[in-house]
């Protein structure tokens, strides 16, 4: 029971002796707690609880060995019955005794610290429980990110999977031209942002490397089986006869399609508002290539989203390709 009614005065009488006795004091062990003692105030670390003996004794534990005379048993001189333990999960414990099961708090910590009472006081169902909730818990929390090995098996991962997909390409030696200084540096944050957004987004999104693409370092996103955004983070540089390829880190717009990505979570079509949003407005969720507007729009398809960081410098004004 809450503190308040527990600091209500009943009219039963204390289960200790006299309630002048000095704190704190022993109840004798030849077993205080006769059958007309119906109820027990108990004083567990200053949080104080009003339950019935029979609820105390139902399983074997040290409760029961304290209330069945095994055990000794202190009292204050108002007859609240003292236990030095922490009371903050014992109300837990007083619903295991009486139901036979508990809603187990939230957080892992807050199960650890409710499986280290049960231990104390010998309750094994209640321990039981708190640990299988824990192994269960540790692999749900277990991060798997698959690595495709081929298109087709990538095609089946992610038209089977009923989570949105964030997908990042990396090859380092995929390159026929030498890295300028920094390009490895950049290289290596963007795979440590993947596994960071991988092991938050974990449970929510599900995230594949693929380490034999054709890109050097790529991010795509798909959501209900469609690819609708891309970040391609490679482009190569003409600052001088030799060419190099640059790699970027554009960490601002990794992170944005990742949160546009969980409009996907559901397998109903997300909100037109949201995904207007999500689309920069005027801007569509598509785009438009020059060999879109050549064609003349004569075949509807799907538009993805497209974010190339390519920079390119020359000596000479002239467009280049790559």
């Amino acid at each position: 029971m809450s503190r308040n009614s527990c600091l209500h005065r009943h009219h039963t009488q204390s289960i200790c002796a006299s309630p002048s006795l000095a704190c704190p004091k022993t109840c004798s062990s030849s077993g205080p707690f006769g059958l007309g003692n119906k109820y027990v105030r108990l004083n567990v670390g200053g949080s104080l609880f009003y339950t019935m003996l029979q609820v105390l004794t139902r399983q074997n534990s040290m409760l029961k060995a304290m209330f069945t005379g095994k055990k000794e048993v202190f009292t204050d001189k108002e007859g609240w019955i003292l236990i030095d333990r922490s009371g903050k999960h014992f109300g837990s414990v007083l619903c295991y005794l009486r139901e036979g099961t508990v809603a187990l708090p939230k957080g892992r910590q807050a199960v650890l610290e409710l499986l280290a009472e049960a231990k104390y006081y010998l309750i094994q169902g209640l321990v039981d429980l708190c640990q299988n909730h824990l192994q269960v818990s540790q692999e749900h929390a277990l991060c798997v990110i698959p690595v495709v090995t081929s298109i087709k098996e990538e095609e089946r991962l992610i038209q089977s999977c009923t989570k949105p997909v964030v997908k990042l390409v990396y090859n380092r030696s995929n390159n026929k031209y030498s890295y300028t200084s920094n390009s490895d540096d950049h290289l290596l944050k963007n795979i440590e942002l993947f596994d960071r957004l991988s092991l938050s987004f974990n449970g929510r999104v599900l995230f594949i490397r693929d380490v034999i693409g054709d890109e050097i370092c790529c991010w795509s996103f798909y959501g209900l089986g469609h690819k609708f955004a891309e970040v391609c983070c490679t482009s190569i540089v003409y600052a001088t006869e030799k060419k190099q390829t640059k790699v970027e880190f554009p960490e601002a717009r990794i992170y944005e399609e990742t949160l546009n990505v969980l409009l996907y979570e559901t397998t109903q079509l997300p909100n037109d508002s949201l995904l207007e949003a999500a689309c920069h407005g005027d801007a569509g969720c598509g785009f438009h290539s020059e060999e879109d507007e050549g064609s003349g729009g004569a075949e509807p398809r799907e538009y993805i989203r497209q974010i190339h960081v390519k920079r390119y410098s020359t000596y000479e004004e002239r467009p280049l390709g790559h």
